[in-house]
């Protein structure tokens, strides 16, 4: 069962890949926060794909899909729908928004006020959203992926330390390399568009439930002792390194380890390595960690700090 589950997931991948071109690697970033349940930021310009490819995994699992284009006059009742007085019947129904799905693609996340991102907050936290007292539980798949242009800063509202700590990965969408746009254009050439693209008609490799199974495989990966202090040694590091004014949190330790177990998986091993550990450092840590004023001034980038914690760390035998 294992490796018939370990082939469908494979063939998830293989699928996004021929649709999404030369993004292979934030394929399987995506595919390493899927199955480790843990909720991403895709940041990039726009044209890079970030829609689509949410767009197309969806379809391809077999998933609910909602979208949400945020703009400054969104507001959390947008997001997680309200209740209204029925005049026929004189009762309150409730109207159930976007949230209520298993995947959910909040658009350009950065553009709305914080009263309104804060709505994602318990929903990606506990897995319920909570409306006139009532608690109210979510698909157990529910995965929220939210994009961000970074070119752009005027009308926008960055995310507060404590809500980007509630994703799991930020994964930066980089420009294809040549030989992969020059596909790109020849499959333009070949009568594909992507606006025009028909999901439905797209023949789906995988569903809900083996993910949710690849999930629970996953967090199964066996992790030795030796590994553990490893990563722990890494995390206590960040809060000593002196270019940041923030370290790793708690919370950034456990979604390390389960990362690392499913980025294990995902490469067919049932034991975690430091190699594993290291793939995942980058995507995990570059939302959480905050530089120190003097070495923002410097131009230092974040992940060439993570680069050089990974380096002060012993890696054990």
């Amino acid at each position: 069962m294992n490796n018939e589950l370990f082939a469908v997931i494979n063939r998830l991948a293989q699928a996004l890949n021929q649709i999404v071109v030369g993004q292979n690697t934030l394929v399987q970033q995506l595919l390493v926060a899927l199955l480790a349940g843990g909720h991403v930021i895709l940041e990039g310009v726009p044209g890079t794909g970030k829609t689509l490819l949410v767009k197309v995994l969806a379809q391809l699992v077999q998933a609910d899909f909602r979208r949400i284009q945020l703009t400054p006059d969104i507001l959390p009742a947008d997001i997680i729908g309200t209740n209204i007085f029925d005049l026929n019947t004189r009762k309150f129904t409730l109207k159930k928004g976007p949230v209520f799905t298993q995947i959910l693609l909040a658009d350009e996340i950065n553009r709305t006020p914080p009263k309104t991102q804060s709505a994602l907050l318990e929903a990606m936290e506990e897995g319920q959203v909570t409306m006139d007292g009532e608690s109210l539980p979510l698909p157990e798949l529910f995965w929220t992926i939210a994009t961000q242009n970074p070119l752009e800063f005027e009308g926008t509202y960055p995310l507060p330390e404590a809500q980007l700590d509630r994703f799991l990965f930020k994964l930066v969408v980089d420009y294809p390399d040549a030989a992969a746009e020059k596909q790109m254009l020849l499959n333009r050439q070949a009568g594909f568009q992507s606006r025009r693209l028909d999901l439905a008609r797209l023949k789906s490799v995988a569903t809900v439930e083996d993910i949710l199974l690849a999930r629970q495989k996953a967090s199964t990966i066996n992790v030795d002792d030796k590994i553990l202090d490893y990563l722990l040694g890494l995390v206590q590091r960040s809060r000593q390194h002196p270019d940041l004014a923030l370290g790793a949190s708690p919370r950034s330790a456990v979604a390390w380890l389960q990362t690392s177990k499913a980025h294990a998986w995902l490469n067919g091993k049932d034991f975690v390595t430091p190699d594993d550990i290291k793939a995942v450092a980058p995507s995990l840590l570059r939302h959480r960690l905050i530089l120190r004023p003097e070495s923002q001034l410097d131009g230092l980038q974040i992940d060439a700090v993570i680069a050089s914690l990974l380096n002060q760390v012993a890696v054990p035998r």
